[in-house]
């Protein structure tokens, strides 16, 4: 995948791009602290797709946000529209993973009309706040907002020490290099994260079940959602019963853990969404 850049809002946005103009288009969101290489293994099987792979703010190598910005989901939405209207993609196939999955939901509900297909991987809003614990999830996000914003990140003597972490939290080697290494800036001792530490803060608000409701209900386009075996299923709202899905979400399993688009079951979520792009393009 070559490396494109952005511009959206005054920041740098990066990317990874596969693929040739004129191809069926794919826009495609990563998880909580990964970044755009983690679509490399799944774009080497979709030569025929063109896919912008973006790393959303703070990720990566994109820019943080200012001291000032915040990263709730919603934050992304804006981003995601500059990046779509610098491509010139008035409509394109959306794909997003764990987080990335949420982002491209709300993304997708508040536009339908430029999302061809959904494809949620392993992700979905999680479970629904209690609206009456809004002071509290406010207190959380005032809490880690002065004690992330000035946060020194980790320093590794070598890039292999910091693959080394993501290993040990359940990454497949090769997996974990690609999103490691991309997630990592040179300093003079060695090596650090590039990722905004402000990432791992509570956000402001969280989503109600009215609001993600609200979200699910507007998805008027086809919507994939893969569950991986090994995945999230538990974490995630409404996956415990397919009776309470929107009829547009076609939920299908997959083999392996939560990045089963990196990992042995790759092939088989390459093939799921290769089957809709090309089936949709046809029809």
């Amino acid at each position: 995948m070559k490396e494109i850049e952005f511009e959206v809002l005054g920041r740098r946005l990066t990317a990874l791009r596969s693929g040739e103009p004129g191809q069926p288009r794919l826009l495609a969101l990563h998880g909580w602290l990964d970044n755009a290489a983690s679509f490399e293994p799944l774009a080497q099987l979709l030569p025929d797709v063109e896919i912008v792979a973006l790393d959303m703010a703070g990720h990566g190598q994109s820019a943080h946000r200012s001291a000032d910005g915040e990263y709730n989901i919603w934050s992304d939405l804006p981003d995601i529209q500059g990046v779509a209207d610098q491509l010139g993609w008035d409509s394109f196939f959306l794909a997003g993973h764990s987080r990335g999955a949420v982002v491209a939901s709300l993304f997708a509900s508040a536009l339908p009309e430029r999302v061809q297909h959904l494809f949620l991987l392993d992700g979905l809003p999680a479970q629904p706040a209690d609206p009456l614990e809004c002071n509290q999830q406010l207190a959380k996000f005032l809490h880690d907002k002065a004690r992330l914003l000035d946060r020194q990140s980790r320093v590794f003597t070598s890039q292999q020490d910091a693959i080394a972490v993501r290993i040990a939290k359940g990454l497949l080697p090769e997996a974990a290099s690609l999103i490691a290494t991309r997630n990592l800036r040179p300093v003079e001792s060695g090596w650090c994260w590039s990722t905004d530490a402000r990432l791992q803060g509570a956000s402001a608000l969280k989503l109600t079940a009215a609001h993600i409701d609200s979200v699910l209900t507007g998805l008027s386009m086809p919507v994939l959602l893969l569950l991986a075996e090994q995945g999230l299923d538990k974490e995630m709202a409404y996956t415990s019963s397919t009776a309470t899905m929107p009829a547009t979400i076609e939920v299908e399993h997959v083999r392996g853990g939560h990045h089963c688009h990196m990992d042995e079951s790759v092939e088989e979520v390459a093939a799921f969404l290769r089957g809709r792009i090309f089936l949709e393009r046809s029809a």
